[in-house]
């Protein structure tokens, strides 16, 4: 965090805007552990599977599960099976997801434009 507060506050307030304009959308309401997961599969290398993005995340596999769990329901990612291995399963973005992230995207960039 930046040791001026000026810096802060005003890096607080262009976040809050983003969030802001997210909660006026018709998009999911999503908490950070599912933004970091989601981010984690468009931006990281695939293949992504529930053990290696737990450990990219350090969080548990089973709060990995329930994350895709819930962005799997929105459309945002989704599981596929591994033709190879049939126990495993690797997840994948989808269309949606990546809409969703692009109009993240524009929400931060007009928060930045939009600043003081």
């Amino acid at each position: 965090m930046s040791d001026d507060p000026a810096v802060s506050r005003r890096e607080l307030e262009r976040w809050r805007r983003v969030l802001l304009a997210g909660l006026a959308s018709d998009e999911p309401d999503l908490t950070q552990r599912q933004t970091a997961l989601l981010l984690t599969v468009y931006l990281g290398e695939a293949p992504h599977t529930v053990r290696g993005l737990a450990r990219a995340l350090a969080i548990s596999k089973p709060a990995v599960t329930r994350g895709v769990t819930t962005l799997a329901k929105h459309g945002l990612l989704k599981r596929r099976r591994d033709d190879a291995d049939r126990r495993n399963v690797f997840i994948e973005r989808t269309v949606r997801g990546a809409v969703f992230l692009s109009d993240l995207g524009a929400r931060i960039a007009a928060a930045g434009a939009a600043a003081p």
